[in-house]
């Protein structure tokens, strides 16, 4: 599988220590943070992520716009851009975005020519692992793997400090394993995505679909939205959750029992020493951590006989891809910074011979 190089793997320890702009751009949410080099957030803004309908150069405008704004009041040397798509091996362009209208994008020339300063394309799940691997939960992991959980299911793998990214750039969208055949219909165009059972999106439709059915067990939720079942939205669910509603809480049993058999599923192939949970869904903690243990243990392939991988939550909860990309930012930051040096140290070399040539001519 492609990787970083070795040189990126140990960089980020000789990185510049200047603040850099770490862009997370998923299916409703554009965040946009400053962040200094020991991962501290020194400002946070974000924007509501234009509707599909609209080109591609309406989400660029949003992120510029963002990166404009803080780029007023600090001293910002890159930008790293975590993108809710598939991106290509060379890190540039998003090839395609299932939530998004992106479809073979230049997205790093089409920001570059519009940012004062260098930018950093990746996925948004291995600028997520890459923050939980340097400054949260996975840091001292040398077989990582990152699941975030948002309105789909991004997932990145790290080994050895190393993303793995594939042949290609699109390595670790396990959020579109079929896990039903035939089963719901997915953005991507397939069926049965994992992400359709286990993410935010299935988390919201399964309510809406219990309250537009005037199911008894919907009334709490119901009388909450005063009926409007479009009003209905995860952060609702998992309120009425942690407030003792059963069927929100027997939502947030299936969506992790979900979560379980996808995880033993790429214990099985990856065999990791840590599963990291992460994305918005993942901040209704045990409701949906401990059922998906219990299903993992249920569903792990040589259970009883094989050591079980850790399952912890992100701690740097859904902020994470938006830190990671700005560390992965600090390295390109560090090309340019150097890049600059040598023009301005053969700019003054010329001036040096150009005074000597004119030095000489005068005499």
């Amino acid at each position: 599988m492609r990787t970083v190089s070795t040189r990126e793997r140990r960089s980020h320890l000789s990185a510049p220590r200047v603040p850099t702009v770490g862009i997370d751009i998923g299916g409703t949410k554009v965040m946009a943070g400053v962040v200094d080099a020991d991962g501290a957030i020194l400002e946070k803004v974000r924007a509501e992520t234009p509707e599909k309908s609209k080109s591609p150069k309406v989400v660029e405008d949003t992120i510029a716009e963002l990166v404009l704004d803080l780029s007023d009041r600090h001293d910002v040397h890159a930008v790293g851009i975590g993108a809710a798509g598939w991106i290509d091996a060379d890190r540039s362009r998003v090839l395609f975005a299932p939530h998004l209208a992106w479809r073979d994008e230049p997205l790093k020339d089409a920001l570059t020519a519009r940012l004062a300063v260098p930018v950093m394309v990746d996925n948004d799940a291995n600028t997520a692992a890459w923050g939980e691997w340097r400054f949260g939960a996975g840091r001292g992991e040398d077989h990582l793997v990152m699941i975030t959980l948002g309105t789909g299911i991004g997932g990145a793998i790290l080994e050895d400090g190393r993303v793995k990214r594939g042949k290609y750039g699109v390595a670790g969208e396990f959020g579109h394993m079929q896990v039903v055949p035939g089963g719901h219909r997915c953005p991507c165009g397939n069926r049965g995505c994992w992400e359709q059972y286990s993410s935010g999106n299935a988390l919201v439709r399964e309510a809406r679909e219990l309250a537009a059915a005037e199911s008894p067990v919907a009334y709490g939720i119901i009388d909450r939205v005063g009926g409007q079942v479009g009003d209905i939205t995860g952060p609702l669910i998992t309120e009425l959750a942690r407030s003792g509603d059963a069927m929100c809480t027997e939502l947030f049993h299936e969506v992790g029992n979900w979560l379980g058999v996808g995880l033993a599923n790429l214990a099985a192939a990856l065999d990791p020493s840590c599963f990291v949970i992460g994305g918005g869904v993942s901040a209704a903690d045990e409701l949906l951590i401990d059922p998906a243990k219990e299903a993992f243990r249920r569903q792990l392939t040589g259970r009883g006989y094989r050591p079980e991988a850790r399952i912890v939550k992100a701690q740097l909860g859904p902020e994470a891809g938006m830190v990671g990309a700005a560390d992965l930012a600090r390295l390109v930051a560090r090309r340019f910074r150097r890049a600059n040096r040598r023009r301005l140290e053969r700019y003054e070399r010329y001036e040096r011979a150009a005074d000597n040539l004119r030095r000489a001519v005068g005499q």
